[in-house]
């Protein structure tokens, strides 16, 4: 369950179109912080002197970078997906 799905739980009578628009704009945000952050980092560490063409190196380096990157992500939103499931939510807590 991601936040935005927590948040309207707890509004009671959401609009499904809008709730819907919410989420698909919260993963559009995320994305897009995603792939900036992998540009910054893969930039500093593979970039030496920009130029008019990328020698093989370079694009080598661009290419295990990005994968090294979505790699990782995807770990840790693996990881933290499992320890959330593996939590009482909220709801639960309130109920006992």
């Amino acid at each position: 369950m991601n936040s935005s799905s927590s948040f309207f739980e707890g509004l009671g009578s959401v609009d499904p179109q809008l709730q819907s628009f919410i989420e698909a704009e919260t993963q559009r945000q995320r994305f897009q912080q995603l792939v900036h952050q992998m540009t910054e980092l893969c930039w500093e560490k593979c970039m030496d002197k920009p130029g008019p063409r990328l020698d093989s190196r370079t694009e080598s380096c661009f290419v295990n970078c990005v994968e090294r990157f979505l790699d990782t992500s995807q770990f840790i939103l693996n990881r933290l997906e499992h320890q959330q499931k593996s939590k009482p939510g909220f709801s639960e807590i309130l109920s006992d």
